[in-house]
């Protein structure tokens, strides 16, 4: 956070030592708070209306006000309460066991998916081997590949396998990322100096030891960033559990919920607003965790030298 703030400090001072021509105008500032106002509530306002909506019966939903609540602030907790009732009766009581399903596909997924990203990334970033080119070529082609192509494939290579309705079926597909590779391939490159890589080899260190205790120390706001990516695929991951899993014990939120929107009978959309409420929670909560250390970090690579 030190370094986050000084960071702040210096562009403050640079912004203060431009010429007056240089600086922009009120109409300027403005402008800009106008267009990151309407952002903010452009993002907000989806968040604001599940809320509303998770606390509604489902005459409510169309009766009452879509801009507040439909009963008196003292009687929300028995609102909340009521939906969540039903929607734990909608789900047989799975609906904590799906979250914590996703929680385990995305927190290995990501944290596996991160450390393979970053070795290859360092690896085609630091050195020279025979066809290295080609490889990059091949895995850059990757990023432009939609991953429902790649479903019914994967599908039939665990079927066959006989891995499929089993957490390794969703979790080993997640573990690869092309654009974490590129990420981390790109921060290898211009965050981890070739000079102090020479002067680890010639104090006796193995590569093995110069990747662990040197090299994830200077790729850790690339990690960062590539494990929020990853675990955000996988928690948002519909398809490839929708054809892997056929045992609900197994699935994910996102397929639970989905689940239960498909039955004929299903008609509480509040009891579904607060189990999709409930289940981004985790997302929220993660990434408010990780952002300070990324700010940070990428302030603190910012200011070197």
């Amino acid at each position: 956070m030190r370094a986050a703030r000084k960071a702040d400090r210096i562009r403050e001072k640079t912004a203060n030592d431009l010429p007056r021509s240089m600086r922009p105008n009120f109409a300027v500032k403005t402008l800009t708070a106008v267009i990151l106002v309407f952002a903010l509530l452009y993002f907000l306002f989806p968040i604001y209306w599940a809320i509303l909506a998770s606390t509604k019966t489902p005459s409510q939903m169309t009766s009452s006000n879509g801009l507040w609540f439909a009963v008196p602030l003292d009687e929300l907790p028995d609102a909340i309460a009521d939906n969540y009732g039903i929607l734990l009766g909608w789900t047989r009581g799975n609906f904590w066991r799906w979250v914590g399903n996703s929680l385990i596909y995305s927190c290995v997924s990501g944290a596996i998916g991160t450390v393979v990203a970053v070795m290859a990334g360092y690896a085609t970033a630091k050195f020279r081997f025979r066809g290295k080119a080609t490889t990059i070529g091949i895995i850059m082609a990757a990023m432009l590949m939609p991953a429902a192509l790649l479903t019914i494939p994967q599908y039939a290579i665990f079927n066959s396998l006989h891995l499929d309705n089993t957490m390794l079926a969703v979790i080993i597909p997640g573990c690869v990322s092309p654009f974490g590779f590129f990420l981390g391939r790109v921060y290898a490159q211009s965050s981890v100096p070739d000079e102090l890589l020479e002067a680890a080899r010639i104090d006796g260190a193995s590569e093995t030891r110069i990747f662990f205790t040197i090299v994830l120390r200077l790729l850790a706001p690339a990690m960062v960033t590539i494990f929020l990516f990853m675990f955000v695929a996988a928690w948002n991951n519909f398809l490839l559990p929708l054809m892997m899993l056929s045992s609900d014990n197994l699935y994910p939120v996102t397929l639970g919920l989905y689940g239960m929107v498909s039955l004929a009978t299903f008609n509480d959309r509040g009891a579904l607003m607060m189990g999709s409420l409930l289940g981004v929670l985790p997302v929220i909560l993660l990434f408010l965790t990780l952002q300070r250390f990324w700010r940070a970090g990428l302030a603190a690579g910012s200011v070197k030298g």
